[in-house]
């Protein structure tokens, strides 16, 4: 503990990094994932093989591959990307990748009569998605999506490969230090504040997504406004 205490500011740095990295990395993958998600459920085909394509081409590559192909890869087009910005395109890129797929099933999972319905009432596309099939699919979207976003929190810890000072290159350091300068090997200490900290920050999102979800289910049960108008949600039509 005391090893910990004497160390704090380094400690506070390597947090703060991890959790720059990672609000980053799933602001951007939530962002990409829902457009390309929501333009795979759109009728245009060529559009949806596009998508398909980003998909699949970074759903299969090994996200540490990822990293070190946008880290060694970008200087070679003129794109120099610091560590930090390395880490968070090749972690968005990746997490984009799955969230673009549990996006569009989420939207296919809703009933096909939900869509014929809303355009019945002429609403517009955007008001369709927005009001009516939206929340509807994001009940089957939040649970998976939440375990994804969990999962790149748990890889910025990959940032470490290319120089990136987040939390657990931080305790590398102060495992390494100590155990060459005092002579004797704290690794238990440290990685196991690494992972109670790592843990404290997935279980927080792991809370909020479980709150959106109560949220969802309450608001189902309440009359949804579209435009001007005042409608119960189309899951209460005859």
């Amino acid at each position: 503990m005391t090893l910990l205490i004497k160390n704090l500011p380094f400690i506070l740095q390597g947090i703060g990094m991890t959790l720059a990295l990672a609000l980053a990395t799933l602001l951007i993958s939530t962002v990409i994932a829902f457009i390309l998600g929501i333009l795979a459920t759109l009728r245009f085909r060529w559009l949806r093989w596009l998508v398909k394509a980003y998909v699949e081409l970074f759903r299969d590559i090994p996200l540490i591959v990822n990293i070190f192909f946008v880290f060694f890869v970008a200087p070679l087009f003129g794109m120099e990307l610091s560590p930090f910005a390395a880490v968070t395109v090749g972690l968005s890129l990746w997490g984009s990748a799955n969230g673009t797929e549990i996006v569009r099933a989420g939207f296919a999972s809703v009933p096909r009569h939900q869509w014929q319905s809303a355009a019945a009432l002429g609403l517009k596309p955007w008001e369709v998605y927005l009001f009516i099939t939206g929340p509807q699919a994001l009940r089957s979207i939040l649970p998976p999506f939440v375990g994804l976003l969990t999962l790149l929190v748990q890889a910025t810890s990959l940032g470490a490969l290319v120089g990136v000072s987040e939390f657990f290159k931080v305790g590398q350091i102060i495992v390494e230090r100590t155990t060459m300068m005092e002579g004797w090997n704290p690794a238990f200490t440290v990685y196991g504040a690494v992972l109670l900290i790592y843990f404290v920050i997935c279980s927080a999102l792991t809370w909020f997504g479980r709150w959106l979800e109560r949220r969802l289910k309450n608001d189902q049960r309440r009359p949804a406004s579209v435009g001007p108008l005042l409608v119960k949600p189309l899951t209460q039509l005859p």
